[in-house]
């Protein structure tokens, strides 16, 4: 499900769960447990996000959360995302996040925490989370698009193109799919080649300087998700997802 690969002093964490790379409960403890253990690799320089497949993440698994009772599995991923989500900002490295195809909802909580983003041609970023009866990441959006650009983002749940991305200045280049790892690689190289004592403290720094603490905020959000699935709305809108329905 994650594989992980060190060369050249950049290491991979690649996700590999068809169909969609929507990730269970387990996988995202997995992934964090990952991204944690290359930052504290000394031979790890920096670290490279990307996925295998038709996307890079579709956010949580919610059949698997349907086919589970009661809350076991939502508590789950809402832990799981935290988890994964802060380990991305906590690596003690910088992370590049590599985007194809879909980036929905936990990947936006995934590339939102990277520190450079690279994107395909044929990505497309989004929060579906309101047509889900959740909500969350809006967190991690906001520090990639404008702040109405984000409301409007979450309320209509429409996602948006790798370009216009780009344009608010969140991706550092748009390639073709064909050669994303390669520009990723690329750019990890050039990192890679700085003193990593250095590097290490331009992270712990930066995240230092942050005038959001990303990790109570996102939790902030995880309350009001709990919320709607208190009320049972949640339920519906899953169910209407899995069953494929309005």
């Amino acid at each position: 499900m994650i594989h992980y690969d060190v060369s050249d002093h950049i290491a991979e964490v690649t996700v590999d769960n068809p169909p969609v790379n929507a990730l269970p409960v387990a996988g995202w403890f997995e992934l964090a447990d990952r991204i944690l253990s290359a930052g504290r690799d000394a031979d790890v320089h920096v670290v490279v996000l990307r996925a295998e497949g038709r996307g890079f993440n579709a956010g949580v698994d919610i059949k698997e959360m349907q086919a589970t009772d009661g809350f076991e599995a939502l508590i789950g991923a809402n832990r799981g995302c935290f988890a994964a989500f802060a380990a991305v900002y906590d690596c003690e490295v910088p992370v590049i996040a590599a985007v194809n195809g879909y980036c929905l909802g936990g990947g936006i909580g995934l590339v939102g925490n990277a520190d450079i983003i690279i994107a395909a041609d044929d990505a497309t970023f989004g929060l579906p989370e309101v047509d889900r009866g959740a909500l969350g990441a809006a967190t991690h959006l906001a520090r990639m698009v404008p702040q109405h650009k984000m409301r409007e983002m979450v309320y209509t749940a429409q996602p948006i193109s790798a370009l216009e991305m780009e344009r608010y200045g969140s991706v550092h280049s748009v390639v073709p799919v064909t050669d994303l790892r390669a520009a990723a690689r690329r750019v990890a190289a050039d990192i890679a080649a700085k003193p990593p004592t250095v590097i290490r403290a331009a992270k712990a720094s930066l995240n230092g300087i942050d005038p959001v603490d990303v990790k109570r905020s996102y939790r902030y959000e995880q309350g009001f998700t709990f919320e709607l699935n208190l009320s049972g709305v949640s339920d519906q809108a899953r169910d209407a997802f899995v069953e494929k329905r309005p």
